[in-house]
């Protein structure tokens, strides 16, 4: 386990404070060069083979996801809210602002849970961020789940889609974005939004210039 003293200040000394682009109601810690947070963060772990700092960039899904909560806020309002593999926190602080009743933020990541938590701060939104993976139990007993760019790594994407399924059959709404990844299913979705929103080019596809919302059909 990670300090999560040391992981705070990690984010807060390695990022800079600003909107997001497509979703200004939202301030986030963001990187300015992810690369080079990346293998800052290798160097103080003395570790390699770590994760991408996922959590210091505003993906182009979760922008999505965000932009489509702000611009329907009956979505969420009063309700229940599962944000997950939130990542920055961006879909659970747009949610909070929305109105929701309860937002719960979960990442695998104990730094990200840190910037969740740090973000949260900074938009004064109270989210409940939680080391956990959803994924590997039973639907929870939230209203909507939120999930931004989850469809970038085959084995991930089929297993997420899966659990994202069940979660639409036993009633919850689902909110999923994407920029048109390969291992977006092609069926199965409905689309909500579509949004001009070009990606980050140290993380996406240089040919991502839209993202775009679904549910589940």
């Amino acid at each position: 386990m990670l300090d999560p003293v040391w992981s705070r200040e990690l984010v807060l000394s390695s990022t800079v404070v600003r909107p997001a682009p497509y979703v200004p109601e939202v301030r986030l810690h963001l990187a300015e060069d992810v690369t080079l947070l990346w293998q800052r963060l290798e160097r103080d772990l003395d570790r390699t083979g770590t994760e991408p700092p996922y959590w210091s960039s505003a993906w182009a899904g979760g922008q999505a996801v965000a932009r489509y909560v702000l611009d329907n806020p009956e979505v969420v309002a009063g309700r229940r809210v599962l944000d997950l593999a939130s990542g920055s926190g961006l879909c659970a602080i747009a949610s909070a602002l929305a109105g929701a009743g309860q937002v719960t933020a979960s990442e695998v990541d104990e730094i990200s849970v840190s910037a969740i938590e740090v973000n949260a701060a900074v938009n004064g939104v109270s989210i409940s961020a939680v080391l956990r993976d959803f994924v590997a139990g039973e639907p929870p007993d939230v209203d909507v789940v939120l999930a931004g760019d989850v469809c970038y790594e085959r084995r991930m994407a089929e297993r997420i889609l899966d659990w994202l399924s069940r979660c639409r059959r036993r009633g919850v709404e689902v909110v999923l974005g994407d920029p048109g990844r390969a291992f977006l299913p092609e069926s199965g979705l409905l689309e909500l939004g579509r949004y001009e929103i070009a990606g980050d080019p140290m993380l996406e596809n240089a040919g991502v210039r839209h993202a775009r919302a679904f549910t589940f059909v």
